[in-house]
């Protein structure tokens, strides 16, 4: 995006990016970063790395776009070798655009597009990443699907599984496969929402998912503590991300997507990856079973 702030300079977060009202932008799923507008901003100018992760591994899925991509960014200028998985048909241009920009700083990055619903895929993209990335100690289970539905009568059994297969079923079949691989003070990190404390009418499904992976995180979490492996999550607020206008909210709330939460505004995703990247870190090793809040001020309680 034009005219990318300095993260790293005080300024006033009312106005750091962008503000609504935005453009009508209705988009075929799962969306492009191409088509936004106003485009996001993932750290592609604005996040500076300063070696937090040298060493560190990583898998990332949703990674092409929004918050994964923008945490794959961070990691990779932290110094994390990281792979990243999509689905196929996400794979250009947005991940073509990633895969230069991180490969063009002398960074590592593996991509393993595939469909998070199918359980086999899931166990298969564990093996393949430790295999590609020489281990693996960071798994950031992010990727989701989000439709707007102003009813439970309009969404259908195809939609509900599909959001769950998606969004839970994934987190668990992967973390399942992982835990056996991951050495004492890995890291797992899980992506919920300001939707799983306080739901809108609008995404009675996706809400669902959001509330169980709080769940599942604190109670993993508790889990693995003897193995050294720490687990927590992320619970972002409105976000500027290509989920929202190809299909996550309706085109009336992309005119007006971020304006109720007091900072007027949605978050970008550079915003919420040094979050990903403290959470990944020794820096957190003393935190686990934790939700994160980055809501631009609307509290998760």
């Amino acid at each position: 995006m034009a005219d990318t702030p300095n993260q790293y300079a005080i300024q006033d977060p009312l106005t750091q990016y962008p503000r609504p009202p935005f453009p009508r932008q209705p988009q075929e799923a799962p969306g492009s970063i191409a088509d936004m507008d106003p485009r996001p901003d993932h750290g592609e100018e604005s996040y500076r790395g300063f070696g937090r992760m040298e060493g560190r591994k990583a898998l990332i899925t949703g990674g092409d776009s929004g918050i994964g991509r923008a945490a794959a960014i961070a990691y990779a200028r932290e110094g994390a070798a990281v792979a990243i998985n999509y689905l196929s048909e996400e794979q250009a241009p947005d991940v073509r655009s990633l895969v230069d920009l991180i490969e063009g700083e002398g960074g590592t990055i593996v991509t393993l597009p595939g469909d998070l619903t199918d359980e086999a895929f899931c166990k298969k993209l564990i093996h393949d990443a430790h295999e590609a990335l020489g281990g693996l100690d960071v798994l950031v289970n992010n990727a989701g699907k989000q439709t707007s539905q102003p009813s439970i009568a309009d969404i259908t059994t195809e939609q509900f599984d599909r959001t769950f297969k998606t969004n839970v079923y994934a987190m668990f079949w992967l973390s399942k496969e992982a835990i056996p691989l991951l050495p004492a003070g890995a890291s797992i990190i899980n992506t919920t929402s300001i939707q799983g404390f306080k739901p809108s009418d609008n995404l009675l499904d996706y809400a669902s998912t959001k509330w169980a992976i709080i769940g599942f995180t604190k109670s993993l979490a508790k889990q693995l503590a003897e193995k050294g492996i720490r687990v927590n999550a992320v619970a972002p607020g409105p976000f500027w991300t290509p989920l929202q206008p190809s299909g996550g909210q309706p085109q009336d709330k992309v005119e007006q997507f971020g304006s109720e939460v007091p900072l007027g505004r949605p978050g970008q995703p550079a915003e919420i990856a040094p979050t990903y990247v403290f959470l990944a870190t020794q820096e957190a090793g003393y935190i686990t079973g934790e939700v994160f809040g980055v809501t631009g001020g609307n509290p998760t309680t």
